[in-house]
């Protein structure tokens, strides 16, 4: 039987995005003021929606859990880069890795199903309109979130205690700001080839699936575009998807980036990830916001109501 001292992990080491105490400072007032824009942001979203009874339909109530996913999946890891920032530390304990890094795979998975499912309702409501109100009932809606919560929360387990089985060797540098399971990987001195195996064909599965449904659903949103005889019609149908579409390109496309790199460790790596963990969540409620009417008057309800209690 071999020796079991390389379990005795208590730490791993996070390197982050620069090693001088010099940029320290202009690090943590960039990613703290990331993090509280995205967190608010995102509130003010769920808050437009819940408060707003024109809202409560299937569109809206998708962008409502995608926002609570976004402001879960930042929070696994700025607010630990921000405390390893303030303390001159890059330290985080062997659990509290195991722990980031399973709930960076659920909220993770979530925001990947449900541009999934918002996709497929963007396909009914604009190819069969007449059929909306039937198929988008609130059960499906409900169903379609709990099985995208049931899907994340299955194969983040899964992961993460693979990952318990494995023992350690003494370097223990992650190269990136927060617990890459990838980079984990790398330091384990066991056999990690079933680790291997199911990382990449679970996260193929759940990444080619989802983004084949998006595809599909988007191919036939354009076929029923192009079929409106008017400019007006086809400007105002395509509008309604647009900023869907945007935050799908933003967040696959960097996410991709991410999984396609040859090292993921490197700077380039550590940008593509920055973008769709960070920049991704907080542009999202400027997206469609902006682009979106009845978002943009109940977020002016609710900032006239919050006036005026204060």
């Amino acid at each position: 039987m071999e020796p079991r001292n390389q379990t005795s992990v208590s730490e791993f080491l996070l390197l982050g995005f620069s090693q001088d105490s010099e940029h320290q400072p202009i690090l943590f007032g960039l990613f703290l003021s990331m993090y509280l824009v995205t967190v608010l942001g995102n509130l003010l979203i769920i808050l437009a929606v819940s408060s707003d009874s024109h809202l409560h339909t299937p569109m809206y109530f998708f962008l409502s859990n995608l926002s609570f996913a976004d402001i879960c999946f930042i929070s696994t890891t700025i607010p630990k880069m921000l405390v390893n920032i303030q303390t001159q530390s890059k330290s985080i304990t062997y659990a509290g890795c195991i722990a980031q890094m399973y709930f960076f795979m659920v909220f993770g998975g979530m925001d990947t199903f449900l541009l999934t499912v918002m996709a497929y309702d963007r396909f009914v409501a604009i190819c069969h309109p007449l059929h909306y109100t039937v198929i988008m009932n609130p059960w499906l809606c409900g169903l379609l979130v709990l099985v995208s919560w049931f899907i994340s929360l299955s194969y983040s387990l899964i992961q993460s205690l693979l990952m318990l089985r494995l023992s350690f060797c003494t370097n223990r540098v992650i190269p990136h700001f927060y617990c890459e399971l990838a980079q984990a990987l790398m330091l384990a001195c066991s056999d990690t080839l079933v680790n291997h195996i199911l990382q990449y064909m679970l996260t193929g599965l759940l990444g080619i699936v989802p983004f084949s449904g998006i595809l599909f659903s988007y191919s036939r949103i354009a076929s029923s575009i192009l079929r409106i005889p008017s400019a007006n019609g086809k400007y105002k149908t395509f509008s309604t998807c647009a900023s869907h579409l945007s935050v799908v390109s933003l967040f696959y496309g960097t996410g991709l980036g991410v999984y396609l790199s040859s090292d993921a460790s490197s700077w380039r790596g550590m940008i593509a990830s920055l973008m769709y963990t960070v920049i991704t969540p907080m542009l999202n409620p400027f997206i469609y916001s902006l682009r979106n009417r009845d978002i943009k008057r109940a977020l002016q309800k609710v900032l006239r109501i919050t006036l005026y209690v204060q």
